[in-house]
């Protein structure tokens, strides 16, 4: 093949999408860290670097009034905000364990605030340039003991099942989870450019085993083909749903609420084993299926980068050990009992954890590609 081919062909499409997927999780563990520090100088806590990327620097300098170590490291993949004392008990009065464990909880909680804050904000922009969006029917599914009066039709845009706004697939699942075969549901759908609530016969028993029956909870519906995400959601705007202004903003928050809320559901589906390993995906699998979204458009960036940052924040302030929740948790303890857990207890008890997250991320992308 030659390099005006491979240039011209997929292969440079391909690298520029990974390159969007990397930029896109560079940025939200840039803001993660900027929300430790900027949290952290308000707070008068020693910093010894703010670093983006890991590896040998390519650029660093240091704050003149603080002295700070700013820099830029080879690799792009993480980033820190390395405190003063944070390991120890350290020696100044700027130490971050000599700080009292109220101002330690606001700044390991900075992190995921920024990242849900900057979350937000993508979504708004999204929302605000591209209308609200959600799922469209492709085509209905015949049925010839159904009447079309109780059948979704070719073109309808889904808002809402038995009073649950649809924001995400799962919210269907939810609304028709338990129902049985021959039940009628109220859906409210947008169709010719106005809103209908119509009445639809289920084709089959919902009984899902978990979040990810999509394609049952559509199929109960009676649905041939619909726009998934990475269709990607139907643009409501184009056909005459636009909100108002406050709507959309009440829309917004409650999307990025409804994001947040599916990694408690997978969790839970997990440790109940209602969801395999291989249902979800580690580091690698999370650039493939980034770059894939962001490959598609503008639409398709903001809303990858706006789920990432949310499902980031979440993550991070759960209480296990080496994220910032298991720290919040330490800070708590030594605040109700006056005694922190011994220092290199909690070290090792990191340790073990961020070890553990590893391995884990390691094994779902391995059962990605088995």
């Amino acid at each position: 093949m030659s390099l005006n081919a491979l240039l011209s062909g997929g292969v440079l499409n391909t690298v520029w999408s990974v390159l969007l997927a990397i930029l896109i999780l560079l940025a939200m563990i840039t803001v993660h860290e900027f929300g430790h520090y900027v949290a952290g100088r308000a707070l008068g806590f020693g910093i010894n670097e703010f670093s983006i990327g890991f590896g040998p620097a390519i650029f660093k300098r240091a704050g003149k009034k603080h002295g700070t170590l700013f820099a830029v490291r080879a690799f792009p993949l993480g980033g820190y905000c390395a405190f003063e004392g944070e390991d120890d008990e350290g020696e100044g009065p700027r130490a971050f364990n000599r700080q009292h464990p109220l101002k330690r909880i606001i700044v390991l909680v900075s992190g995921a605030l920024f990242n849900y804050i900057l979350a937000l904000v993508v979504i708004l922009i999204s929302v605000f340039a591209f209308g609200l969006m959600s799922y469209r029917i492709g085509s209905a599914a015949p049925d010839e003991d159904i009447p079309a009066a109780y059948s979704l039709q070719a073109g309808d845009v889904l808002l809402s099942v038995e009073g649950r706004d649809i924001y995400l697939a799962s919210d269907l699942v939810r609304a028709l989870n338990g129902r049985r075969g021959g039940e009628m549901v109220q859906a409210e759908v947008l169709r010719g450019g106005e809103r209908v609530t119509a009445q639809i016969e289920l084709r089959a028993d919902c009984d899902f085993e978990n979040s990810a029956d999509i394609s049952l909870a559509f199929l109960a519906l009676g649905v041939g083909t619909y726009e998934t995400h990475t269709g990607a959601y139907y643009d409501l705007s184009a056909v005459g749903c636009k909100f108002g202004f406050w709507e959309s903003i009440d829309r917004s928050f409650m999307y990025s609420f409804k994001i947040a809320g599916t990694i408690f559901t997978v969790l839970g589906e997990l440790l109940t084993g209602d969801l395999s390993l291989d249902a979800v995906g580690g580091p690698v699998t999370t650039i493939k299926l980034t770059s894939e979204m962001a490959a598609q458009g503008v639409r398709s960036f903001l809303e990858i980068a706006a789920y990432i940052g949310v499902n980031l924040a979440v993550f991070n302030l759960l209480p296990i050990p080496a994220l910032d929740g298991s720290k919040v948790i330490f800070c708590l303890i030594e605040w109700i009992f006056k005694k922190p857990v011994p220092r290199k207890a909690e070290a090792v008890i990191h340790a073990v954890g961020f070890l553990a997250i590893l391995a884990f991320a390691i094994v779902v992308d391995i059962l990605q590609f088995v």
